[in-house]
């Protein structure tokens, strides 16, 4: 039972993690394009750029965060992984929103929850936990 609340427990905090990284993502976005008038397709970039940063370090100092055990690897490992990991979501998201735009005709905004809903908690969550921030004890193996 203590090691269910503890693994809903993680993915509560990365779903927080996930929506302030989100929210940092469209924040800057707008903020780039109606105060500082750069254009859309530009701020996008520069949002999503600063958002991963920031659930980066936040599943890194928080949601993952690895206390008493090790992380298996170093902050530029994980950094390097993230990165991988970031871009492949980027893609996994443009394709699924594409495939139920086109293929199911739904509307793109509709697509788009649809499918960032699937590859944050399926794709992202898990590879975050186990392959970017995973820990060197045993306990955290073993799961």
């Amino acid at each position: 039972m203590k090691r269910t609340l503890e693994r809903l427990l993680i993915f509560g905090k990365a779903q927080i993690s996930a929506f302030i990284g989100g929210m940092t993502d469209y924040g800057v976005m707008v903020f780039c394009t109606e105060v500082l008038g750069v254009h859309y397709s530009i701020s996008v970039g520069i949002g999503g750029i600063i958002g991963a940063l920031t659930n980066f370090l936040i599943n890194k100092r928080w949601t993952f965060y690895a206390g008493a055990d090790a992380y298996r690897h170093s902050g530029i490992s994980q950094f390097i992984r993230f990165c991988a990991v970031v871009a492949n979501s980027i893609l996994l998201k443009m394709l699924g929103t594409l495939f139920f735009t086109e293929m199911m005709h739904i509307s793109y905004l509709i697509s788009r929850l649809i499918t960032d809903l699937f590859v944050s908690l399926v794709f992202n969550y898990t590879l975050q936990k186990r392959w970017v921030f995973r820990k060197n004890s045993s306990r955290s193996t073993a799961k």
